[in-house]
């Protein structure tokens, strides 16, 4: 049983092996700052969310390097998010904060099936 669990702990770290944890970017990743100017966006401040759409948009941008997503359907995602986030996230309302999240969600499960689709460390087997 315990093999079990050794090789589950291996796999979920290998999968967070790709991912920064800094907005900074890091190991040739780039920072939230430069995902962002990749498509000639104006930088959104994402505040206290900066670090799951970093992560978000990382995905999305491992899957557009891989020909999972073109570069258009990169800057659109981006564009949404920010859009999205713009309209819903900054907001103090609770209720059209939950809009914003629910939204993020089914954007972060997206962004995750791309990756996924062109990265093996991402799948299992």
């Amino acid at each position: 049983m315990r093999a079990v669990w050794v090789i589950g702990a291996a796999t979920l770290v290998a999968g967070c092996v790709g991912t920064p944890t800094d907005l900074a970017g890091g190991w040739g990743a780039p920072s939230l700052s430069a995902l962002q100017q990749m498509c000639g966006s104006q930088s959104v401040d994402y505040g206290g969310d900066a670090q799951p759409v970093y992560t978000t948009l990382f995905d999305a941008y491992v899957a557009s390097r891989h020909g999972g997503l073109s570069k258009e359907g990169f800057c659109s995602f981006q564009t949404t998010l920010a859009q999205q986030y713009t309209a819903l996230g900054a907001t103090g309302d609770p209720a059209t904060r939950n809009r914003w999240t629910a939204f993020f969600l089914d954007q972060r499960v997206k962004a995750l099936s791309w990756r996924a689709a062109v990265d093996p460390t991402l799948r299992s087997g």
